[in-house]
């Protein structure tokens, strides 16, 4: 990949992790609920659905999904409905005591916030379309396609590690004021609400749309 073609794509893929989405809320929110530092499994989570839907475009696999109406509907459908279940796992935590009611409940599972996160990115339909958009832009035919997946991938990694690592820390600083069991309530509310309204928002994208 060309100097040039990097510094571009450098600076795509900041527009790319800055853009407000459901990895953006679920950063924000885990950040919000177990500090930095415990979010850091939730964002492996994320960069590893990332690099799953970059490898699924760049290989190709993207524009067919894309060609299939009922492939890409099933995709869209299994994402849309797994950030509303989030969303509303996390509102119900507001009342039931799991996160709100009990301030000294133990941080989920590791592993479970790692799978959370992989499956938020990995099941983002508008991950795949932005993907399939840009990425063409910026390749070349006449370089290797993996050399040139792994530079993109390197990249966006690690930007989005930034950003992702920014959201939550920023969210975390806000802990000292969710110290009682109505603050806590109302951030669970707030961020299974925009789980929500982010996973339904996934059942109007259409194939035609390049906007990630």
């Amino acid at each position: 990949m060309d100097w040039h073609t990097w510094m571009a794509f450098f600076a795509a893929s900041w527009v790319i992790a800055i853009s407000p989405g459901s990895g953006a809320v679920l950063s924000m929110s885990h950040g919000l609920s177990y500090g930095v530092r415990q979010t850091g499994a939730t964002i492996l989570g994320l960069e590893l659905g990332l690099l799953f839907i970059l490898i699924v475009a760049g290989a190709g696999v993207g524009s067919l999904l894309i060609a299939s109406e009922l492939a890409f509907t099933a995709v869209k459908v299994l994402g849309a409905c797994y950030l509303i279940y989030l969303g509303l796992s996390q509102w119900r935590a507001g009342s039931a005591g799991t996160l709100g009611g009990d301030l000294t409940a133990a941080p989920m599972d590791w592993r479970r916030r790692v799978l959370m996160g992989a499956l938020t990115n990995a099941t983002n339909p508008k991950g795949i379309l932005f993907m399939v958009a840009v990425l063409p832009q910026f390749m070349s035919e006449s370089r290797p396609l993996w050399s040139q997946l792994l530079v993109m991938a390197a990249t966006l990694v690690t930007v989005d590690l930034i950003v992702m690592n920014g959201y939550a820390a920023g969210a975390s600083v806000l802990r000292r004021l969710m110290q009682n069991a109505s603050a806590m309530r109302a951030q669970n509310r707030v961020f299974g609400g925009l789980l929500m309204l982010v996973g339904a928002g996934l059942f109007f994208v259409k194939r035609g749309s390049q906007q990630g």
